[in-house]
Order: structure tokens, then sequence, then C-alpha cells
């Protein structure tokens, strides 16, 4: 009975995430298509660039903020503290990030609007509009999913995808289609998720206590000033550092940005890479129409990290090492599960959905298609990796592995031969990269902390202190 009233919970807790991942997938990819049906295929290829610099920017910035929020509220929910030091400290954060991801937007527009988006000075603008609304549904995520409010994390996706999805079907009927409009809409759906759960903070389902699948403190807390009990000594949680935290968040930020770039920076490089005349334009656009296909599955594992993070984060802090092996595991297999299809799906039916769906002019060759199926497993993998080093206090490890991949990645889009072979050849060898540097990195952590006698394993992750945040 007990288990099934766990699995009960579990699927409770899933099904509102999954739903809203469902509008948010679908809403991305009825955009990409209204846009690849209404727009001619430089205008297309403009604001598909626009859509995937956002996600770099957006996404792949806040991201940082949604996971450290995340683990800092998860870590003092398990510890029986109040997590609400470490919102305060986060929205702060989130908020100066926000500033300074706007200015370096602003700061590239010059390079941006040219090329990669044909002109059209209102897509910088509309960049901008997606950072500012990415800082706070991020924010606001991290929060959800430290709380285990799963529902809420799910209504922030619905709201997302919704106020994408409508907006743009109502472009596409009434005949107001523009790359402009298309590119306001896009950004605008986390503004519209952040606005539709900011209620949620002042609930009084907000958790106050430690989280159901932790122990509780007298039991996973030894004597000793080295705990995160007597570290938090505070009545009701102990205040955050900014500075340490702000040092955490940019560590975080750094790898998950690089993340989102080796993801999404490929179509927008090849845009800007060739010339203006049609054949080019042509190209560009079933390039960007037949990359979005392939990364279908690796949209669907978008959230899985914060389900990941809070068992992971649990389970280090008691030196559950074995748990933490078990999990890792068992989440690559799914990977395998949803991605080896994938590959063969995209190998065998991408260039043709490409033309039904996004209205690509030509169709380019299985092979290619296959290979950023290829692409898009190692990316999944590296999701599963990544909150795992973040769970065992290896963030700085995670984004020394991102950089050294980036610079590899920007190495080949760059490189000396035509622009699609190298952006095929960058989407592919730079993941592949990520994966294997982070296994090592796992395994050898693993081991260190299994070799390190009762003092290392009582502590998973390190002690959460007055000044000090989990950081990698």
């Amino acid at each position: 009975m007990a288990n099934r009233s766990q699995l009960r919970a579990r699927l409770a807790s899933i099904a509102p995430v999954g739903g809203g991942l469902a509008l948010v997938g679908l809403a991305a990819y009825v955009v990409l298509a209204l846009a690849g049906h209404t727009l001619n295929p430089r205008d297309y290829a403009a604001a598909a660039s626009m859509f995937l610099l956002t996600a770099i920017v957006g996404p792949g910035v806040f991201a940082a903020v949604e996971q450290q929020t995340n683990h800092e509220v998860s870590a003092r929910l398990a510890a029986g503290v109040d997590p609400a030091p470490a919102v305060r400290a986060a929205t702060v954060v989130a908020a100066g990030l926000a500033v300074f991801m706007s200015l370096v937007v602003l700061a590239l527009g010059p390079l941006l609007v040219p090329r990669a988006f044909a002109g059209h000075t209102a897509l910088l603008a509309a960049t901008v509009v997606a950072v500012l609304g990415a800082a706070a549904a991020y924010l606001l995520r991290g929060i959800f999913a430290g709380q285990r409010r799963f529902h809420w994390y799910g209504i922030s996706l619905a709201g997302e995808g919704l106020g994408r999805l409508l907006p743009c079907m109502a472009l596409a009927l009434f005949g107001w289609a523009t790359a402009d409009r298309f590119g306001f809409v896009f950004a605008l759906g986390c503004a519209v998720a952040a606005a539709v759960t900011l209620p949620a903070l002042r609930r009084p389902d907000q958790p106050t206590t430690r989280n159901p699948d932790s122990p509780s403190p007298a039991a996973r807390i030894p004597a000793g000033p080295a705990t995160a009990a007597s570290a938090i000594d505070a009545p009701g949680g102990a205040p955050v550092r900014l500075p340490r935290m702000a040092a955490s968040v940019a560590s975080l930020a750094c790898a998950s940005s690089l993340t989102l770039l080796v993801v999404n920076l490929g179509p927008v490089v090849l845009t800007s890479r060739l010339g203006t005349d049609r054949a080019d334009a042509e190209l560009a656009a079933s390039f960007v129409s037949l990359f979005l296909l392939a990364r279908i599955p690796l949209f669907l594992f978008a959230p899985v990290q914060a389900f990941l993070l809070p068992a992971l984060t649990a389970a280090a802090e008691r030196g559950d090492l074995g748990l933490v092996r078990r999990q890792v595991r068992t989440a690559l297999l799914a990977v395998a599960a949803v991605g080896l299809p994938g590959v063969l799906a995209a190998g065998l039916l991408g260039p043709w959905a490409s033309r039904v769906l996004f209205h690509a002019p030509t169709e380019l060759s299985r092979l290619v298609a296959a290979l950023l199926g290829i692409s898009t497993v190692a990316m999944m993998a590296a999701q599963i990796l990544q909150p795992a080093l973040v769970a065992l206090g290896r963030n700085r490890a995670a984004m020394a592995i991102w950089v050294v991949a980036s610079a590899l990645f920007v190495g080949l889009l760059f490189a000396p031969i035509a622009p699609l072979s190298a952006a095929v050849a960058a989407q592919l060898v730079a993941p592949t990269l990520v994966c294997l540097l982070m296994t090592l990195t796992l395994r050898a952590e693993t081991r260190a902390r299994a070799a390190g006698g009762p003092e290392a394993r009582s502590g998973g992750a390190q002690p959460i202190e007055p000044s000090v945040t989990n950081s990698l």
C-alpha cells in the first residue's frame, strides 16, 4: 500500500509538468511551423535565429538561477529550515543578471541585426524582452521545484506555451504575420508564465518543512561543527550572502548558457555565414527546420533537471552514493529509450517532415538528419550528468567542461569548410566530448567520496552554511 501511495504521489507530481511541457513543445513547433508557412525563407530564418538565440541568452542563462534556487531551497528544506533567505538572495541575483544580459544583447546588436536577424531591429528588442521574462519565470520555477510544488511548475510551463500559441495562431489566421510580430509573441511567453504563477508565492500550500523524501534532521546529522544543521543555526534559516549566491549562479550560468550555445547556435551561425541570395536563404531555412525536428527528444527531456536535482541533492547530502549512481544510470537508460528511436526517425523521416511541417524549401540528406539526431542524444545525456555534478558540488567542473567543449564547438562552426558541414560537425563533436568528460568527472568524484571515509560520506554535498551556498 505504501508503495502504491508513493507511486500515486510521484505520478501526481509528474503529470502537471508533463502537461505543461507538452503545451510548451506544441507551442514552439506550431509557432515555427506557422512562421515557415507564412514568411519568406529569409524572414523565417531570421525569426528562427531569434528563437534559438533567445534560448541561449534566456533559458540558457536563467536555467542557472532555477537550478541554484532549486538546490538551495531543497537542501534547506531537507535540513528542516526556512528557505526564504535563499529565495530572497536568488531574486536579487536574477534581477542583476537580467540587467546584465539585456546590456549584452544590446551590445551585440550591430553584429546580430544585419546578418542573423536580416535587418530586423525589432527582433533585437524582442530578444531583450525574452531575457527579462526568462529571469522571472525561471526564478519562480526554481522555487517551485525546490519545494516540490510541481503543479505550479506545470502551470508555469502551460502559461508559457499558451502565451505563445494563441497569439501566433491569431497572427496567421488574420494575416498579420511578420517576422517582428512572431518574435515579440515568442518573447512574451516567459513573461506570461511568470505572471500566472506569481500569486502562488503567497498561497497557503507553500511548504515550510523539509522534503518528504529526505531523512529527518536528527537522523541525518551527526554531532560536530561541520554539519548542515549546526551551520544553519538561526531559527528561521540563516541569511545567504549575495556575493556567494551570485558566484554560484555565475558559475552555473556559464555552464548552462554554454550548454544552450552548443544546442542552438549552429543554425544562427550558419545563417550568418551564408549569403543573402535566394539559394542561401533556402538552405538556411531548410537546415533550421531539420535541426528543430531533430531536437524534439531533447525538448521532451528539458525539465528533467527539476526532478533529478532535489533527489540527487538529498541522496548526496546523506552520503548515499549508491542511490546517486542508480538514479543517474536509470535516467541514462531513459535517454537511450527516447533518443535512439529519435535518431532512427530523424534519419528516415526528418527531411520529408521538414518540408511538410515547416515548409522547408529543400530536403537535406538523411545523413545530416541522422547526425543531428545523434547529437541530440548526446545533449540529453549531458542533461542527466550535469545535475549529478551539481548535486555533488562540482559546478566548476561542469563549467570547465562546457568551456572546453564550447571552444571546440565555435572553432568547428567557423572552420574553413562548407558552412553546412561545419555546422553538422560542430553539433556532433562538442556534445560527445561533454558526455565523455562529465562521465569521467562523475566517476572520479563518486570514487573519491566512497574512499573518503565516514566524514566524507556523511555530507554528500557540501554543508549548507549561513554564508556559503553549495557552489561547484
